[in-house]
């Protein structure tokens, strides 16, 4: 037995008297700031990671190739 949609609209129905619409639409405008920022902490990320390709990575420190010359 499966979820049927009175039940879904039962759920909803509760949800909105007891939040009401300012409320769980100020939640869901929280949730995508998050995942905007998340994404951009991902953008980020690779960015960092892009400009650290010419050294070695010895235990998260980037390394120069120049400075193991010296």
């Amino acid at each position: 037995m499966g979820i049927s949609w009175v039940q879904i609209l039962v759920v909803a129905v509760l949800l909105i008297l007891l939040f009401g619409r300012g409320r769980i639409s100020s939640l869901m405008g929280d949730v995508a700031r998050g995942i905007t920022s998340f994404r951009q902490g991902l953008r980020e990320g690779t960015d960092n990671t892009a400009e650290n390709d010419g050294g070695q990575t010895i235990e998260g420190e980037s390394v120069d190739k120049s400075d193991d010359e010296k």
